[in-house]
């Protein structure tokens, strides 16, 4: 099996790219976000790869991080989810996104992807719910507040922090997890408007 190609790119297509390695040109699958990330043709470039065997053909999809390979192998074991959805998840969100859209039980967020659909994204957010944190960088207190905040149990400036910050249109992930980060900074016992401010610089960065 193939897990990791160097070479350098030989050309692009609509959702793969071919890298040359020493004179062997390889097709291999990527999402959007991945193939915007990759150099210009005649430059060096390392993917890791996921190597799908059929009975007909050999499929090569690339990734530019272990962790992004991971979160493909991981979405597929959902009901519905194979390659294509998987990889259109991926061109939607990054690694880290989803692995807070999960956390937050945020379908909205992961059926913005094209091709999944509220079902899907439903399985998605509920069968990986216990395992997206450890194939990403996710802040354990995200996890924590947003388990505070479905609950209705988060301390009332946390709560309304967040609130005011999905108002003005972040999404519950990002507010959550500046929200989170402006906690700790500000201490036990800000109020929301400290929060709010000091979750906008988080956001701002």
């Amino acid at each position: 099996m193939i897990g990791k190609l160097r070479g350098v790119i030989d050309s692009y297509g609509e959702d793969f790219v071919v890298v040359d390695v020493n004179g062997v040109g390889y097709l291999v699958h990527c999402s959007a976000r991945t193939l915007q990330a990759l150099p210009a043709r005649g430059e060096a470039v390392t993917l890791a790869i996921e190597t799908h065997v059929r009975e007909d053909q050999i499929r090569l999809f690339g990734f530019l991080s272990d962790v992004e390979r991971e979160w493909f192998r991981l979405l597929q074991t959902v009901q519905g989810v194979g390659t294509r959805v998987a990889l259109s998840v991926l061109s939607t969100l990054k690694p880290a996104d989803l692995a807070s859209a999960i956390a937050m039980r945020d379908k909205g967020m992961v059926a913005r992807a094209p091709g999944v659909g509220p079902k899907v994204a439903e399985r998605i957010v509920t069968e990986l719910k216990d395992k997206a944190p450890a194939h990403a960088e996710i802040d354990p207190a995200v996890v924590r507040l947003s388990g505070a905040v479905d609950e209705r149990k988060a301390p009332q400036p946390i709560a309304d922090a967040v609130s005011a910050l999905v108002n003005l249109g972040y999404g519950q992930p990002q507010a959550a997890a500046a929200i989170a980060a402006a906690a700790r900074a500000a201490g036990e016992g800000a109020d929301a408007a400290s929060l709010i401010r000091l979750g906008l610089k988080e956001l701002a960065r």
